[in-house]
């Protein structure tokens, strides 16, 4: 993914055994491979050993509150939206040791597994969260730290989306279905009368390097506009889009909205879109010891700005209420993200409104908010 940008490369073609030695080449060059898997309920995310840990034939029915899993009528093996785990839990995991001490002894940091990443089957939105991950991790990308390393050594094989899940809303974000910059190499899956087969777009050096060791072919010009098609025809069948307006000055001004309290009685603060959410950050620490007292540790895990103490401060917690909790979370995600890292924090996944136990949809909630917006003026920027 840090290669260096490479001039125009005639797209080529794999076939479906040309994915699979994809993926070994992948592994031989050092790589931890890691891609859609299907599990009993979900499509998830793990470490492939082989092309044949790809979820083929799966494909998933999602809207609020609602996932689920069934057998497709073909082989496809990236025909599906976001499952409920993103690729950020590599990245940023969600449990790590920050350092550990013996009394009397020295600080010790942790052993950190230094082994490159390679994501296979990275859908558009999910390529954004990771550009905008970069962004909040790394404010030194050239740093020598271990976030800073495993994003610079990780290896993108995207996935051009065709199929776009009933909760996804990627066009409205800009973030797809197109895969946009950051991809080593870009696949495009076709599947018809002519068989089964990708479109591959080369990124940079490092996927033309990786590229020239797999069997492929030069594309002809019915199977590249094959592909385009596909991908600008799933812009058109989005299950979900966001308002077009001003959502940093609509949240801005929606400080008092009666929408939050409305959500607030349905919301259970449990913070499950926090979690599912591929570009949510904040961590809390913890400090562990053993029951002699003689050896102590540091834990960083994933916090939710959803959890009651999260905003706590000496004298007590800022937001008690679910009402100011939602607002803060969505605020946050849609208006001052823009603020602190220059772009969005929501890139239109739609793992949020799926995995949401009360089916809460933040697209329905800034269209109530937009359709407030008359009555309260202009943007006060």
């Amino acid at each position: 993914m840090d290669g260096a940008r490479i001039p125009r490369v005639d797209e080529r073609i794999l076939d479906r055994r040309g994915l699979d030695l994809l993926i070994d080449v992948l592994r031989g060059r050092g790589y931890r491979v890691v891609g859609p898997t299907a599990s009993d309920t979900a499509i998830v995310l793990g470490e492939l050993e082989s092309g044949a840990d790809l979820p083929a034939g799966w494909g998933v029915e999602t809207g609020p509150g609602r996932y689920r899993l069934h057998r497709r009528g073909d082989d496809a093996v990236f025909a599906h939206s976001s499952g409920p785990r993103s690729w950020k839990q590599y990245l940023h995991p969600p449990r790590r040791q920050l350092w550990s001490t013996d009394r009397d002894g020295p600080w010790e940091p942790p052993v950190v597994d230094e082994t490159p990443y390679a994501f296979v089957g990275v859908h558009g939105c999910d390529l954004a969260a990771i550009a905008v991950l970069r962004r909040v991790l790394c404010p030194d990308p050239d740093g020598d730290t271990p976030t800073a390393r495993r994003f610079r050594s990780l290896f993108v094989v995207a996935a051009h989306c065709t199929e776009p899940g009933g909760v996804c809303f990627c066009a409205s974000m800009g973030t797809g279905p197109a895969a946009g910059p950051g991809y080593d190499l870009a696949l495009t899956e076709l599947l018809d009368d002519h068989g089964h087969r990708f479109l591959v777009d080369v990124g940079t050096e490092a996927g033309a390097a990786v590229l020239g060791d797999v069997e492929c072919r030069v594309a002809e010009a019915d199977d590249v506009d094959r592909a385009r098609r596909a991908v600008a025809d799933a812009a058109r069948h989005m299950g979900r889009h966001m308002p077009d307006t001003d959502l940093r000055g609509l949240l801005r001004r929606a400080r008092d909205a009666d929408v939050w309290e409305d959500v607030a009685d349905r919301c259970l603060t449990c913070g499950n879109c926090t979690m599912v959410c591929p570009t949510c950050f904040c961590t809390t620490t913890e400090d562990t010891t053993d029951l002699t007292g003689e050896h102590a540790e540091r834990w960083q895990h994933w916090s939710s700005c959803f959890e009651l103490d999260f905003s706590h401060l000496h004298g007590g917690d800022v937001r008690t209420s679910g009402e100011s909790r939602y607002r803060q979370w969505m605020s946050h995600k849609l208006g001052t993200w823009f603020d602190q890292f220059g772009s969005s924090g929501c890139v239109g996944c739609g793992r949020c409104i799926d995995w949401c136990p009360v089916g809460i949809d933040i697209t329905e909630e800034a269209a109530r908010l937009s359709e407030l917006l008359p009555a309260w003026g202009q943007d006060d920027r």
